[in-house]
């Protein structure tokens, strides 16, 4: 909206023209958005639904009688500021509809009496990820680049739509999985958002870096960067809200609306192995436990024993979900392996280190900061 107002206000006052620079709307969707956020935010959250805790998540309990689905002030408020600094299009009109229907899903979740099925979830995000990739490749051949590979392909809409479609659910996902820990998920999500607006900024929106790094050039980087930085400033303010002690909670709304923002994200730079580069811990950290997940269901699809070993359990008499002894012995050494670590991979710190939730978080984005640089090295520079 401001860069089309641009032109017009320009006459009236020689200064609006730096509405018309990327730069100075990064600046104010950031910015702003910050402080929006946190001004609003407990002006509203009287509104929301209460948590009624996890009992199956450590320390769930203590998250029980406070405000959660915040995602849904948060997003709505950065979604119409997006539409406010980023030039309109019809791709991007409708990934704000997408990051919208992922953040309303989240939301009713949320909200609802009786939690929705994992199946229920599980397809919503499906088609509205698959719908999102269709979207943002407007069903035309779309140029990627590759890893370790000189150069660049055109991949056919049929092959890429289902590959991105995939890559956007397991954002979702993952980022879901690690919002457990007061202001894990916002403050790693905020170091993603800002490395992947910097990569998409400076390098893929900018022709000489670009050319130095050996990677396409993509006129539209700037415009995605500004989507991530302005999303960045939002979360910032939820944040200061949700730092420990959290006193609100984004619940599925924001955590759902991040891991499709931040798998757009990776797809706007043209690599989809992007997201491993600068969301490493969010991966490793939500996406451990659904590979952990799918691979006790296959396991237990074969006839396998996957329950839980005793050792690993509270209540070691109820023999419905638990191995005795004499099972537990002949039981694959992979699923023994599998349950020996708690995921998500912050519950595992927590319970079996210790860790206390400052300590998660702060090693957690200490990870990130110090695993991103080496990864960038190894998948971009080595081209």
């Amino acid at each position: 909206m401001l860069p089309f107002l641009a032109s017009f206000l320009t006459k009236l006052w020689g200064p609006f023209r730096l509405l018309g620079s990327t730069m100075v709307l990064i600046g104010l969707g950031s910015f702003a958005g910050a402080l929006i956020c946190w001004y609003l935010l407990p002006r509203l959250w009287h509104r929301l639904p209460t948590d009624r805790g996890k009992a199956l998540v450590a320390d769930g309990s203590v998250s029980k009688g406070k405000p959660t689905g915040a995602g849904v002030i948060v997003v709505s408020l950065a979604l119409l500021m997006m539409l406010l600094v980023i030039p309109w299009s019809w791709r991007f009109l409708g990934i704000i509809t997408c990051l919208f229907l992922i953040m309303l899903t989240g939301y009713l979740d949320d909200a609802s009496r009786n939690p929705w099925s994992e199946v229920k979830k599980g397809f919503l995000d499906i088609i509205i990820s698959l719908t999102t990739a269709g979207i943002f490749c407007e069903w035309e051949p779309v140029r990627v680049w590759i890893p370790f590979i000189k150069g660049e392909l055109f991949m056919s809409p049929w092959l890429y739509i289902p590959l991105a479609g995939f890559l956007l659910f397991v954002c979702v996902n993952a980022v879901n999985c690690s919002d457990g820990v007061d202001g894990l998920a916002g403050s790693l999500s905020i170091l993603t958002l800002l490395e992947l607006g910097g990569f998409l900024y400076l390098v893929i929106g900018h022709n000489e870096f670009a050319d130095y790094f050996n990677v396409p050039h993509y006129g539209s980087g700037a415009r995605w960067a500004t989507m991530m930085f302005t999303a960045a400033g939002f979360f910032a303010g939820y944040l200061w809200y949700n730092a420990y002690p959290s006193a609100v909670l984004m619940g599925d709304a924001g955590s759902r609306f991040l891991g499709l923002l931040i798998g757009i994200g990776a797809l706007a730079t043209g690599n989809m192995f992007s997201f491993l580069i600068v969301a490493p811990i969010l991966i490793i950290n939500g996406g451990s436990g659904l590979v952990k997940l799918t691979i006790l269901r296959i396991l237990k699809k074969m006839g396998c024993d996957t329950r839980m070993p005793l050792r690993n359990v509270s209540n070691p008499q109820n023999p419905k979900n638990f191995a005795d002894e004499q099972a537990e012995k002949k039981q694959l050494w992979l699923v023994r392996l599998l349950h020996r670590v708690r995921f998500p991979l912050h519950d595992h710190c927590k319970k079996q280190l210790e860790w206390s939730n400052p300590q998660v978080m702060v090693r957690f984005m200490l990870l990130q900061l110090f695993i991103t640089p080496l990864l960038f090295l190894l998948l971009i520079k080595l081209r």
